[in-house]
């Protein structure tokens, strides 16, 4: 059914809508568009030049039109005058093959066309910091164990309450909220549903929660390492697939090892095998690698993944069963696109379940404690240019996510690297300057 905007601007009391996409760094962009003239806007698109966000493009390419899609309408709760839609990119009358969300629908379709349909969830971690970046906002939070302390969360009531209200107002499903295991840091739940629906309703999350945050005089960061003593910022992902009509959970058997099909470990083996291309995807920035490579925190564990395993319900492993007909990805951070970490999920368990990739035996280890007996396990890369080159050699996982994606994503990233390693910092002085 097609919506008509204009009419659910009448309907709801929108004056504008914020027609929006995230570009490759996860970066959100948009435009504020008068009620009386989204009609046009449905039709042709918002236009934007693609060279001024982080998409692979020039001054002299062509406008860039974002046209959006009604299903993911959203009004801002703190200002339901103002409407959100997620829009598809599109340039020269064709889809911008490269475009983060573009590419989760392509993968998305993909699978379609196997009689799969992905179903997941995310737990976005996220701290409560001083405007400036340079602390935490709340001085009291200083337990070495800090997890799930009720003190420190409700101090934080007003935030996490308006967070949690406007996503009950939404639909959403949340169904809880704690304080995590670093101080200041939070982490809020809610329903898993189709891949595109989390995906917006991610993107939508990490704008609301830092709006929210601001209008509190406080500052949200999902950065995945902003303190070097803490607990990083992990985006874990929940999950499953499904028959075409979200019926049938395919990765579901009871008579399976912990309930989990053939079907189920193919698409594990998918992620083992293509977990270190994967990681310039879901641990896309500098930053990342100081998370997933850390040291022990105060708290006594990073809770992040070091190498390639799985196991059953152990927090330790890359990737753990927690339920049968579920598993959850524990490698992705903060910084994680929230459109192509799903592609990424999907594109490269769709290839283990094409070529029935077996992810062996399941490890019943503390990997921390133990990691000398996990034989043969790939470490992850220990830095943002090992993965981007990982991800560039891996030419199977490529062509499922999509080669113009890839060419794109490296690039930049690539970029970014060599912005970073250009830098001079305090340490190389303070180490370098006499030798």
């Amino acid at each position: 059914m097609t919506v008509d905007l204009a009419q659910e601007a009448r309907d709801k009391g929108i004056d504008y809508f914020l027609i929006s996409f995230v570009d490759l760094f996860g970066v959100m962009r948009a435009k504020l568009v008068p009620a009386a003239a989204i009609n046009g806007m449905a039709r042709d698109g918002a236009g934007f030049a693609g060279f001024a966000a982080w998409l692979d493009m020039t001054p002299a390419d062509s406008d860039m039109f974002a046209v959006p899609d009604p299903s993911s309408l959203i009004q801002l709760p703190w200002k339901p005058s103002v409407g959100w839609l997620a829009a598809d990119l599109f340039m020269d009358g064709e889809e911008v093959a490269h475009a983060p969300r573009n590419t989760l629908k392509r993968v998305l379709r993909a699978a379609e066309g196997q009689g799969l349909r992905m179903k997941h969830g995310v737990e976005c971690e996220y701290f409560l910091i001083t405007p400036d970046g340079q602390s935490l906002a709340d001085a009291a939070d200083t337990q070495d164990k800090p997890c799930y302390d009720v003190a420190a969360l409700m101090r934080r009531y007003d935030v996490i309450r308006e967070v949690c209200d406007a996503m009950i107002a939404l639909g959403w499903g949340p169904y809880q909220n704690d304080h995590e295991d670093a101080n200041g840091q939070f982490e809020m739940n809610w329903d898993y549903a189709d891949a595109l629906v989390t995906a917006d309703r991610h993107a939508f999350f990490k704008y609301m929660v830092k709006t929210i945050a601001e209008n509190h005089g406080l500052r949200a960061t999902f950065m995945p390492k902003p303190f070097a003593d803490l607990t990083g910022n992990g985006c874990h992902a929940h999950i499953s697939v499904w028959s075409p009509d979200g019926t049938t959970n395919v990765f579901s058997d009871p008579k399976g090892d912990l309930g989990v099909s053939k079907t189920g470990y193919h698409f594990l083996g998918g992620l083992m095998a293509h977990a270190t291309s994967m990681c310039a995807i879901t641990n896309p920035t500098v930053n990342s690698y100081k998370r997933i490579n850390a040291a022990t925190t105060t708290s006594g564990a990073t809770w992040a993944p070091n190498l390639v395993t799985y196991g059953g319900n152990n927090r330790t492993h890359m990737i753990r069963i927690p339920d049968p007909g579920r598993i959850e990805l524990r490698l992705a951070d903060g910084a994680a696109n929230p459109y192509l970490l799903p592609a990424a999920i999907l594109a490269a368990g769709l290839e283990g379940i094409n070529q029935q990739r077996d992810p062996g035996p399941r490890l019943d280890i503390n990997i921390y404690a133990e990691a000398h007996k996990a034989e043969g396990a790939s470490r992850l890369p220990l830095n943002l240019l090992d993965a981007v080159r990982e991800l560039e050699g891996n030419s199977a996982f490529c062509a499922a996510l999509g080669n113009e994606t890839v060419s794109a994503f490296a690039k930049l990233k690539q970029a970014e690297w060599n912005a970073y390693a250009s830098h001079h910092t305090a340490w190389e002085r303070q180490n370098a300057l006499d030798c």
